[in-house]
């Protein structure tokens, strides 16, 4: 994660922090063998959103929306992986997706079916920086691919 001294304090930045720490979330509950999305909220909140870690300061977070957007995945998971699967193009399958590009497009999913108030466009970017921060390869481009798939399914309109 980026230190607190190199991001600004505003909002944006923020939810984008809450994004990227829903999405390390969502891959730990998606490697654990009994996940518990409370319990790893809890240990997000108490030890990473806006802490000191391993001598790093993590960016303050926007808690509702990252609360929101695990929650809201795991709540919603058959639904979302529903659309991801249909989503996916070629020989691409769930099944072969790795866990940190599947916690990805999951979240991307969530705001996109759950989330109208934020807009398409805003949705495929903030998720393709996500991507950007854990890939240097062609992952990001197939977030991008895969949410503007689900944006067709889920929302009416050109990408706004």
């Amino acid at each position: 994660m980026m230190a607190e001294s190199t991001l600004p304090r505003d909002t944006g930045v923020s939810r984008s922090t809450s994004r990227l720490a829903a999405v390390q979330a969502l891959y730990q509950l998606a490697s654990t063998e009994e996940p518990v999305p409370a319990l790893v909220i809890s240990e997000f909140r108490a030890w990473r959103l806006g802490k000191e870690m391993d001598g790093e300061m993590y960016a303050p977070a926007d808690e509702a929306l990252f609360i929101d957007i695990v929650n809201g995945v795991w709540e919603r998971l058959a639904v979302i992986d529903g659309h991801i699967g249909a989503a996916l193009t070629g020989t691409r399958t769930m099944d072969r997706l790795e866990r940190l590009v599947l916690a990805v497009v999951r979240a991307g999913a969530y705001e996109m079916i759950a989330r109208p108030d934020v807009p398409t466009a805003v949705v495929i970017n903030e998720y393709m920086d996500v991507a950007h921060a854990f890939f240097t390869g062609k992952e990001p481009g197939f977030v991008n691919g895969v949410l503007d798939n689900i944006s067709r399914q889920v929302r009416s309109g050109p990408a706004r």
